[in-house]
């Protein structure tokens, strides 16, 4: 899956609904944006904004959002119950799907210094994207927007030493007011069933969420809130969660903290709700738990997204729609799309490969052949596992599968992953030169991206190379009816391996950093050894076998 973040821009602005249509047109016309989510309050004056994509997309969004916040809203007549400080009041930046906080608080600095250039407005970085330490004392949000919009020009004026911007003019501008830029992790909004009193499920609540009782007396759920309420219209209470980070605490453990206490008390917890959308990797973790704990073999990602989805009681209050409630099912871009190689016919890939146009090529003729080794291997363990006859070798099975099935999964992208490769080494050679400033820039692009080429055949050496435990106890406990299977599985895997070590090869020959070359070349090689000794072994030692 490709890189996915979520920005939530809070603009001040809640009432003129032509205002917001406006802003919210601008960010929608950004190619690579999807917005999920638009929430306008007419009381706190103020829209929040969700939308999602790359992380070069995500900023462009964000940009042209701040743009037409800077042409309609005027800070100066604003008012409403919500704190303030800006037009675009604060817009943070949300790890999704493969990014990591850190990219995200990056995305934060660099959409807080592209604002302030073009707008020239103050920008103060929050939270994640605030790292350093003589700004501990703001950076917090709460601490940024003390006093709020009202108190900024004595802050700039009068204060400079405390409050110059991490990006932008000191000066109060007040049409604008100021931006905050962070980054935060997902918060998940989870609601747990009680059938029981508003006051059983607050107790459970202090129980479990961080604060507990009070300083003395903490709950059990790290960066965890909760308060517990009555719904009228499900007629029973619930816990009010904000899982601040589902990493630390979990869905499921949420959750089954509230049922051990529960079954304490002698209070039925029945079921829950997710508010709002959710990512996908949260819902695999509820499903990877339960997989471990009731020792169960589903490697499909529909099926563990139902597990989940059963056994947190999501479809309790109203019915749980993965398609409308994980955010990266909501903008799935069409297979063919995202993997145009990898998403063709069988016989339309065989004539692309032998047209007259350089991709695909080896490289992704040799990722393909590593998934169908995989593939096949995959198709060994499941052939050898729930069937009476091979209740024996269940545990072999119930390991082999998941690992060989992860790695057919992770050489499928790699397909498309060396003709992406490819064409961006072909755009740097169609760059201008013929000036030293252009031939110099120039070769500094194609220098990164002649190594990020040769990077994609290496992950696929790595990828096939790291399942040949798996093959030799596919071997030795496998059905031998699938034996040509298996010798075939770790031919094609030894075949991926050195196939794409020619690609490192040949890619590496134009790159002039010499350790980088070294180091890719000797690993490539050795390898090619190590593939080619373990296919030899497995096929060794299922030959070996007796029926």
């Amino acid at each position: 899956m490709s890189k996915l973040v979520e920005c939530v821009p809070n603009f001040s602005e809640g009432r003129d609904h032509a205002k917001i249509d406006a802003i919210v047109d601008a960010v929608r016309k950004v190619p690579g944006v999807s917005v999920l989510d638009v929430d306008p309050g007419s009381s706190t004056n103020r829209t929040v904004l969700t939308f999602v994509g790359s992380p070069d997309a995500v900023v462009e969004g964000a940009l042209a959002c701040a743009r037409k916040c800077y042409e309609l809203i005027d800070m100066s007549v604003q008012h409403g119950e919500h704190p303030r400080n800006g037009a675009l009041d604060v817009c943070p930046f949300v790890p999704v799907a493969n990014v990591t906080m850190e990219e995200c608080a990056n995305l934060a600095r660099i959409f807080g210094k592209r604002l302030a250039e073009e707008l020239n407005v103050p920008v103060f970085l929050y939270e994640e994207a605030q790292t350093d330490p003589k700004m501990a004392y703001r950076k917090a949000l709460k601490q940024i927007r003390s006093g709020e919009y009202e108190a900024l020009r004595d802050k700039f004026e009068n204060h400079a030493d405390l409050w110059t911007p991490d990006f932008g003019p000191c000066k109060f501008v007040p049409r604008w007011g100021a931006t905050q830029a962070g980054a935060r992790f997902f918060l998940i909004a989870y609601n747990i069933n009680v059938y029981g009193t508003k006051e059983q499920a607050h107790k459970i609540a202090l129980n479990l969420r961080e604060s507990g009782r009070g300083p003395s007396k903490p709950g059990r759920l790290p960066m965890t809130k909760a308060i517990g309420w009555y719904v009228e219209e499900y007629g029973h209470a619930q816990i009010s969660m904000n899982l601040d980070n589902y990493r630390v605490t979990p869905i499921w453990r949420a959750y089954e903290e509230a049922c051990n206490d529960g079954q304490k008390m002698g209070v039925a917890i029945a079921g829950s709700e997710l508010v709002g959308l959710v990512p996908l990797e949260s819902l695999l973790m509820v499903a990877d738990h339960y997989i471990e704990k009731e020792h169960l073999l589903i490697v499909d990602e529909r099926l563990k997204v139902k597990l989940a989805i059963e056994r947190l009681g999501l479809s309790s209050c109203s019915h749980f729609d993965p398609k409308k409630r994980i955010i990266e099912y909501i903008i799935a871009r069409k297979p063919e799309e995202v993997e145009p190689l990898a998403s063709l016919s069988v016989r339309k890939f065989v004539e692309s490969c032998g047209a007259r146009t350089p991709t695909p090529g080896g490289g992704s003729v040799s990722a393909l052949i590593g998934s169908l080794g995989a593939a096949l291997a995959t198709m060994v363990g499941w052939l050898s596992y729930g069937r009476v006859k091979f209740e024996p070798i269940e545990p072999q099975m119930r390991e082999c599968i998941p690992k060989v099935h992860k790695v057919m999964m992770e050489l499928v992208p790699l397909i498309d992953a060396d003709s992406f490769a490819y064409d961006r080494v072909m755009k740097v050679r169609g760059m201008p030169s013929g000036t030293p400033e252009l031939d110099a820039a120039r070769e500094a692009a194609m220098q990164t991206e002649l190594k990020k080429a040769a990077e994609v055949p290496m992950n696929t050496v790595r990828v096939a190379n790291s399942v040949w435990d798996t093959l030799l106890e596919l071997a030795e406990f496998g059905s031998l009816n699938a034996k040509s299977d298996l010798e075939i599985a770790a031919r094609a895997l030894e075949l991926a391996v050195w196939g794409a070590q020619r690609n490192v090869a040949i890619n590496l020959e134009g790159v002039t950093d010499t350790e980088f070359v070294t180091k890719l070349r000797s690993e490539s090689e050795a390898a090619c050894e190590y593939a080619k000794t373990k296919s030899a072994e497995v096929i060794a030692k299922i030959s070996a076998r007796k029926e």
